[in-house]
């Protein structure tokens, strides 16, 4: 009975049960995108099931060889690209305002002094200077921006 489901089934199971992969991938929101490299995976052996008549033993082989390495490609594609295109300091307000220029509110006397950066006013450090020049954040220690004249 197994043997013949096994052997009813023909290109489109395969290209079917792929889009059924690829549309709970749109769906189903985990980590590492299973369900896209599995539908692919499984679109190829229907393709090439419709090509060359294939046992349904080595389209199964076939499936699970592709899944696999689609999925550890995927992996290794998808984490590369997002350790390069994220925002290294994100969550590092302090450290996104290095090399910003800035007008200060107060002076810098005795080596502290405070300038408005938008909605918020920071802790400056850095050479006495007078209000109203240009300073530029060279680094961040904490909450305070550590700043030369411009």
């Amino acid at each position: 009975m197994l043997q013949d489901l096994f052997d009813q089934m023909g290109p489109w199971t395969w290209i079917i049960a792929g889009l059924v992969l690829l549309v709970l991938e749109i769906f189903v929101s985990l980590p590492g995108s299973l369900f896209l490299f599995t539908g692919i995976a499984a679109l190829i052996v229907g393709a090439s099931a419709l090509l060359f008549d294939w046992a349904w033993q080595f389209q199964l082989f076939g499936f699970a060889a592709l899944s696999v390495v689609l999925v550890l490609f995927g992996r290794r594609y998808f984490a590369n690209r997002a350790t390069r295109e994220g925002d290294q300091n994100l969550n590092e307000r302090g450290k996104r305002l290095v090399g910003s220029s800035y007008t200060l509110n107060e002076p810098i006397v005795n080596g502290a002094g405070r300038v408005r950066i938008g909605d918020s006013t920071w802790g400056v450090a850095g050479a006495d200077t007078p209000s109203g020049a240009r300073v530029k954040v060279v680094s961040v220690d904490g909450s305070t921006l550590r700043v030369e004249p411009e």
